[in-house]
């Protein structure tokens, strides 16, 4: 079989191979930034760490393009970890597998990586780099991206000085992305004391599953299924007809993931009525899903009856606030055709132990509007009696079209590639809007290979494109602007 490190760009390949071979979950960056450090002064590169983790290496420019505006490229170095329930792999010890599968990178039942890997990778090739003609560089790599962003949140101002950033984070080779949504975190909590459950009950296991999941900003203008309201949706049309008390739920995992898989233990009186009407709801389900999940499955599994439950009436109100939840698209934007203005994920909803534990994630690219959409997780999850916080709120990226950058990359797109690149903005969170707040001045433009399946273990990036941006990312150093041209447009 051929090896990852052999595909062209090797340079390239090889650098996210090595980068692969390091744990980096969000928020337990520890071990990348020890190796990106290395990796920076191993070059005898200036480098360095500041106080929350995010690493810059620096690089002069090559002979003759010291004239040139000094570029920031940036990318993160942490990634989402997902993995198949039948995958033994743990993620704070084991390096990710990748292998070729035909047009594509994969990895073995996990995420990839590649999301933000093959950015920092690419930027890595350029700083160890030789013979690449390039003005001077200012690498710069944010911790935390997936689950706060508090790397670009905490990025001193005066810690770079170029003018003109290559944010290496957008997922279709074809796009120039301009402009991104904000976004803000909605958790609620409650706890309560397990109740003896009534006698002559029957355990019984409820699992939803196969579902594709996927990035839950990229991906939620699909209308792909959410484990967490699929389970929902059947406790709560058999919530107190068949005598139901739950004990356990467990869904989802990562908020910017749409949730894939989700069980329930509960304990039943009327187990044949359970079973028909799960049954009937399930099968409702699957033909509502039957384009979009066609893996989809929901199953039922007798397991030793529960002794402890939730109290009747919190479950009652628990299960109609997480059924009333909006979640995916809320909103599509009116000035931007095709484009979710504001949208919602039920990404996590955990129970046991007399703990409840709800994560959600709104996106917007109209802060009134995210501020609306959570303040009705919020009144939802309170009706329910529940403490609810708003935490990770960060800014989306307005876009400035006339920038010029924007026009070089568009205009040598077309040049490279004989074809009409899609500048657009997006429905995900980049951290071009939170350097944006700190370096106001800063043209700002992001790109990269095609991905497909970010944040799931679907996720897989295509070989060609990654050759396509090599190419591209290339050619556009060597089309920088002049200081002064910077000068006169400022």
């Amino acid at each position: 079989m051929a090896n990852v490190r052999d595909l062209e760009p090797s340079v390239v390949w090889n650098h996210f191979e090595d980068l692969n071979a390091v744990p980096r979950p969000s928020k337990k960056e520890e071990k990348v930034i020890a190796f990106m450090k290395s990796f920076g002064e191993g070059l005898g590169l200036p480098t360095t760490v500041d106080k929350v983790g995010n690493v810059l290496i620096t690089k002069p420019a090559t002979v003759g393009m010291e004239d040139r505006e000094t570029v920031v490229i940036q990318g993160h170095i942490d990634m989402v970890h997902q993995k198949n329930n039948d995958t033994d792999f743990d993620f704070l010890t084991q390096g990710i597998q990748s292998f070729i599968d035909g047009e594509w990178v994969k990895a073995k039942g996990t995420t990839l990586g590649a999301d933000n890997g093959m950015g920092v990778a690419a930027a890595m090739a350029i700083l160890s780099s030789t013979d690449i003609p390039h003005p001077a560089i200012e690498a710069i790599f944010t911790i935390d991206e997936e689950t706060g962003m508090t790397g670009a949140l905490n990025l001193q101002p005066g810690f770079l000085s170029g003018r003109i950033m290559l944010n290496m984070d957008t997922e279709e080779d074809h796009e120039l992305t301009i402009g991104c949504a904000g976004g803000v975190d909605t958790s609620a909590y409650w706890n309560y004391t397990p109740e003896a459950a009534l006698p002559n009950g029957t355990g019984m296991l409820l699992t939803v599953k196969g579902l594709n999941g996927g990035h839950s900003g990229m991906d939620i203008i699909k209308g792909l299924g959410n484990a967490n309201k699929f389970l929902t949706r059947i406790l709560y049309h058999t919530n107190a007809q068949f005598g139901v008390a739950i004990t356990k739920i467990d869904g989802g995992g990562l908020r910017n993931a749409i949730p894939r898989e989700a069980k329930a233990v509960v304990s039943v009186q009327d187990v044949a009525g359970f079973e028909a009407h799960v049954s009937a709801i399930a099968n409702d389900i699957k033909t509502e899903y039957a384009k979009l999940e066609t893996n989809l499955s929901i199953e039922l599994t007798k397991v030793d009856a529960p002794e402890k439950v939730m109290p009747e009436e919190l479950q009652v109100k628990l299960i109609n606030s997480l059924y009333a939840l909006p979640n995916g698209v809320y909103r599509m934007s009116p000035d931007v055709p095709g484009l979710v203005e504001t949208s919602s994920n039920l990404a996590r909803v955990l129970i046991e132990d007399g703990k409840i534990e709800v994560l959600t994630l709104q996106r917007s690219s109209v802060e009134s509007s995210k501020q609306d959409i959570a303040n009705a997780m919020r009144t939802s999850f309170e009706l329910a009696g529940g403490l609810v916080e708003h935490t990770g709120d960060y800014p989306g990226w307005e876009p400035k079209p006339e920038a010029p950058i924007i026009r070089v990359m568009a205009d040598l797109y077309r040049e490279l590639f004989e074809g009409e690149p899609d500048v657009n903005v997006c429905h995900a969170g980049l951290e071009c809007g939170i350097i944006g707040k700190h370096y106001p001045q800063m043209q700002m433009i992001s790109y990269g290979p095609t991905i497909r399946g970010a944040h799931s273990p679907d996720e897989r990036v295509n070989i060609a494109s990654v050759q396509k941006f090599w190419k591209y990312t290339l050619e556009t150093l060597k089309r920088i602007p002049t200081k002064t041209e910077m000068d006169a447009q400022q």
